[in-house]
């Protein structure tokens, strides 16, 4: 099985460009992870604030790794603090 990681977020409106492109190169980052299965961004298309990431690794471990990495503490240390909300959910894929 594996561990899916989902994050709905809201963007400070006067954020939204520069907190895309920070979440840009994290995601980019991810992606290269060896145990990071899928880094998707969605979108809301009638609201650019709303975004949501779906995210699944090979397991809880490859998750733990991602969170040491260098470009998601550069995530979390400058684009999180452009967010009016974040809400991350866990789920295992079967």
């Amino acid at each position: 099985m594996s561990f899916v990681l989902e994050v709905k977020i809201r963007i400070k409106p006067d954020h939204v460009d520069n907190f895309m492109a920070k979440l840009a190169e994290n995601a980019k980052g991810a992606r290269s992870e060896p145990g990071c299965k899928t880094f998707d961004v969605s979108v809301d298309p009638n609201d650019k604030t709303s975004v949501m990431l779906y995210e699944v690794y090979a397991d809880e471990k490859a998750f733990a790794v991602h969170q040491e990495t260098p470009h998601f503490k550069k995530y979390l240390a400058e684009a999180v603090p452009l967010l009016a909300a974040r809400e991350r959910r866990f789920w295992k894929r079967v």
